[in-house]
């Protein structure tokens, strides 16, 4: 795997890791600055991602299936990364400080709206990760360098069509509760 590779792997570590640091110092701790401190070093992470994808190519390594999941990590951490620090959130205070309502399953309409902002949040993380894909090879200008990019900006497209096919789905035919048998 490459230093990209590795990178990744890395930073997907280090994202959950700051999280449950700044959960724990916020609430175990009761040190609300620091906990905020700790959970707003998220986007640094992405920063290190983004500047160790641009020197690996700046170097004149070919752009790689890393090199583009890179865009996609970074796209889908900026779209996502408030509302999945909101949910770890939830769930810490809930399992782990025993305070707050218990994380409840959607159904119905409620589902399909919950689903439509979050298709909402992957357009935002298409741009993002699009805009990166682009900027990388307008910037190295070579598309015999480029390639594996293109073959991911493909995928994500089908990707991003099969979930607005799903959200759509939702709203048509919303989710319903499962009953509950009775044990007899």
């Amino acid at each position: 795997m490459s230093i990209v590779g590795w990178m990744i792997v890395f930073c997907e570590v280090a994202f959950w890791v700051v999280i449950v640091l700044g959960l724990t110092v916020r609430y175990l701790f009761k040190q609300k600055r620091l906990g905020l401190i700790l959970l707003a070093l998220t986007p640094l992470i992405d920063l290190i991602l983004l500047i160790t994808a641009g020197f690996d190519l700046y170097r004149g390594a070919n752009a790689t299936l890393a090199h583009a999941l890179a865009a996609v990590y970074i796209g889908v951490s900026l779209a996502y990364g408030k509302s999945m620090i909101e949910w770890a959130d939830q769930r810490f205070q809930y399992y782990v400080m025993k305070q707050g309502e218990k994380p409840r399953k959607q159904y119905g309409m409620e589902y399909a709206k919950h689903n439509l902002t979050n298709f909402l949040r992957h357009i935002i993380a298409y741009v993002i990760g699009v805009g990166l894909l682009a900027g990388i090879m307008f910037l190295i200008d070579d598309p015999s360098r480029t390639e594996a990019l293109g073959g991911v900006l493909r995928i994500w497209s089908l990707v991003l069509g099969i979930d607005f096919i799903f959200t759509i789905s939702y709203f048509i035919w919303p989710r319903k509760e499962k009953k509950k048998t009775a044990n007899v």
